[in-house]
């Protein structure tokens, strides 16, 4: 029995070994395993410090991972960056803008610009960074900078440098030779257009025009020196109608030469500059033979004539203050239209007042309602003609009500058209000063010039920055991030 016993012991004893084997081994696996999730969980939430011209920040890598393509996403780029002795990533660039590039890591990829940074400034960060190229159109378009002319070029190769001559002034140097020519028979039209209505200049081909029988009299002394002075006015006369003929033949000419070399007819024709411009001809070919006919003297005739004069909003193609006036109209129509309404309802209210409180004074200058309208204006926009004014205690009083309302009405509109007028003319240098940038010239000097000049109109004053290279605002947190930061010992 003892050597059985023994015999059974001595088989059992291995199974145990093999059982406390598998124990072992087991145990091993779950420790390799916790150690492995400890290793992943601790590379997946390991935090990163980004020191940025002493100001530190600190962020999970996962969260810059979200992007691999930009500097921070990617480890291998931003390898170059990494200060082992301190265990962090340094970067000497602006420190305000990077606040709102890790704010795009966090956020996933939303694009803020801080206030305070200029935007050349920002996107210049942003193009050290490698963010994407899509991200920084989006924010363009958002800010209104992105928003470019897009050229549609005919496929004819001669047509397309005949309207890229006439219509794009900064394609070449003969285009812009040829614009600067426009706009100098444009002016000559103007001032043309302006003269020939001189006394000394009209009645020679109509005496019968206000003005011109006492100007004839009063300059001619005698019989031979009235016909010596009439055919030197008469001489003048066919010289400013040839110079009206010149100019009429260069618009006409211009005009039809873009119009059958334009890539699309149809748009070229309606195009708001191009009604401008057909509208500025069409009046002298209509009045031209009705010169000598008896409808000359119908008022429809003189309106005809009148709108020669829309000629001058030919210059808007060739001027970028009166397209950014233009934009700022437009956009600043709404406060237009609640300008025109309230001098409405004012002049209404007060020339009904004004007309009450005059209307039994022999001396009253306002015969009826409508008759003050005109005085009511004129006193609300401050520029007090003196051909109506009131003469009683009550109508001095009304008129004076009168001119605080005008004043304070046509105030209260005024600072959104200025700001409407900021952000276009800024929107405009700022596209020009992009373009000269991808031309390879440095923007940066007359545009920091100006923001030294206006000081914080828009951006803020500029300062220099630790680094010494890039302008930076003086307000460093202009808007709440989560942004976890740590400042430097």
């Amino acid at each position: 029995m003892k050597s059985c016993e023994n015999n059974h012991v001595y088989e059992l004893n291995p199974r145990l070994d093999k059982l406390d084997e598998e124990s072992g081994a087991r145990d091993e696996r779950r420790s390799f395993d916790s150690s492995s999730e400890f290793s992943d969980r601790y590379k997946k939430d390991r935090r990163i410090i980004v020191n940025v011209s002493g100001l530190r920040f600190e962020t999970y890598e996962n969260t810059l991972q979200r992007f691999p393509e930009t500097l921070l996403g990617s480890k291998e780029k931003r390898e170059e960056y990494y200060d082992s002795a301190m265990n962090e990533y340094f970067f000497d660039r602006n420190r305000s803008t990077f606040e709102a590039i890790l704010f795009f890591y966090q956020s996933k990829g939303k694009l803020v610009r801080p206030n305070g940074v200029p935007f050349l400034i920002f996107t210049e960060e942003l193009r050290f960074f490698e963010i994407g190229r899509e991200f920084v159109q989006r924010l363009e378009e958002e800010e209104g900078y992105g928003q470019k002319e897009v050229r549609i070029l005919p496929k004819n190769t001669i047509q397309r440098k005949i309207w890229e001559l006439f219509e794009y002034p900064d394609s070449s140097f003969g285009a812009r030779v040829l614009a600067t020519f426009s706009v100098s028979i444009i002016l000559l039209s103007i001032v043309v257009f302006c003269i020939e209505t001189l006394p000394q200049y009209r009645c020679v081909t109509n005496s019968e025009n206000v003005g011109c029988e006492r100007k004839v009299v009063e300059t001619g002394r005698t019989n031979s020196t009235t016909t010596v002075s009439s055919k030197r006015r008469a001489d003048r006369s066919i010289a400013w109608f040839v110079m009206e003929v010149l100019c009429i033949s260069w618009f006409t000419l211009e005009y039809l030469v873009r119009l059958f070399s334009s890539p699309h007819k149809l748009l070229f024709a309606r195009s708001f500059l191009n009604v401008i411009d057909l509208v500025a001809i069409l009046p002298y070919y209509i009045t031209l033979p009705m010169e000598n006919t008896k409808i000359t003297s119908l008022a429809v005739l003189r309106v005809i004539r009148l709108v020669r004069v829309f000629r001058i909003f030919k210059l808007s193609r060739h001027s970028r203050g009166l397209q950014v006036l233009g934009q700022t109209l437009r956009a600043s129509s709404r406060e237009l239209g609640m300008l025109i309404f309230f001098l409405f309802i004012s002049v209404i209210l007060f020339a009904s007042a004004v007309y009450y409180a005059e209307e039994e004074d022999p001396r009253s200058k306002f015969n009826s309602i409508p008759d003050a309208f005109w005085w009511a204006v004129v006193t609300m926009t401050t520029v007090g003609y003196g051909d109506m004014f009131p003469v009683t205690l009550w109508g001095k009083i009304v008129g004076s009500i009168c001119a605080i309302s005008g004043v304070l009405t046509i105030a209260l509109p005024v600072p959104v058209i200025v700001s409407n007028f900021n952000y276009f003319y800024k929107r405009e240098q700022l596209a020009s000063s992009l373009d000269l940038a991808e031309n390879g010239q440095s923007p940066y000097a007359s545009y920091c010039e100006q923001e030294e000049s206006e000081g914080d109109m828009v951006n803020g004053p500029l300062v220099s920055s630790p680094s010494g290279q890039i302008p930076s605002p003086t307000n460093q947190n202009t808007y709440n991030l989560e942004v976890k930061v740590e400042t430097p010992v």
